[in-house]
């Protein structure tokens, strides 16, 4: 397998790539006046990424003070840096990516190779109990060029997220995974309805409307709930 493409710099993510490797003047053009970049920057936000999660996680109440969750896909670190501010001081964020990332307040990175099952048992050992509130995933493949090949790849990365969270989770925990609709999306939700009570699909303002992205909320493990 090739390497995993996880977020680098300010909101370059799957399908930023997949259009400045159609039209780089057209992407940069779009980027420099996206006011994302610009709110991300002025508010001191390493990706624009973090207004999607905080705009999810605060409609959800997916991050509570003290809370234990993982980021996989993490680099720059926006989303990890949106949670550490949320969770605060007595909370504990692991941040994964194959990229190294700059150290974050309250963030345990691990850079690595998420598919890798030495990497898995890394993260299952920081975790207090074996147990985490939340995983999120911003995960996305390298791309190939070929749309079908990297919808599954992408999709791929999505169900090891499902898996992880399954194994993972406290029974009021929630999984919070980034997936793009085409072939195999349906197939996906439904994997994600066997999991969770509740599951939602997101669209968050700072999502762009060229964008095939959507991010689902699985919250409550079927079968693990506690009152």
């Amino acid at each position: 397998m090739g390497r995993v493409y996880y977020n680098n710099g300010f909101g370059v993510g799957y399908d930023d790539a997949m259009a400045r490797s159609k039209s780089s003047k057209a992407w940069l053009q779009r980027h420099v006046t996206d006011p994302y970049v610009h709110r991300a920057k002025a508010e001191g936000y390493r990706s624009r990424a973090a207004f999607k999660i905080l705009e999810i996680a605060q409609r959800d109440r997916l991050a509570r003070a003290g809370a234990v969750a993982v980021d996989l896909g993490a680099a720059p670190g926006g989303w990890s840096q949106a949670l550490a501010g949320q969770v605060g001081p007595r909370g504990l964020i692991i941040a994964v990516d194959l990229l190294e990332m700059a150290p974050i307040p309250g963030v345990t990175p691990i850079r690595g190779d998420f598919r890798d099952a030495a990497v898995q048992s890394r993260i299952g050992g920081l975790l207090p109990e074996g147990k985490a509130d939340l995983v999120v995933s911003d995960m996305a493949p390298n791309l190939s060029g070929v749309g079908a090949s990297d919808q599954a790849r992408s999709l791929q990365l999505c169900e090891l997220a499902l898996e992880f969270a399954a194994a993972h989770l406290k029974p009021s925990g929630a999984l919070l995974v980034k997936a793009f609709q085409g072939a195999g999306y349906p197939e996906f939700l439904a994997a994600m309805r066997k999991v969770f009570v509740e599951v939602a699909s997101r669209k968050p303002q700072a999502s762009r409307d060229s964008s095939s992205e959507m991010y689902l909320v699985g919250k409550g493990l079927k079968g693990g709930i506690q009152s």
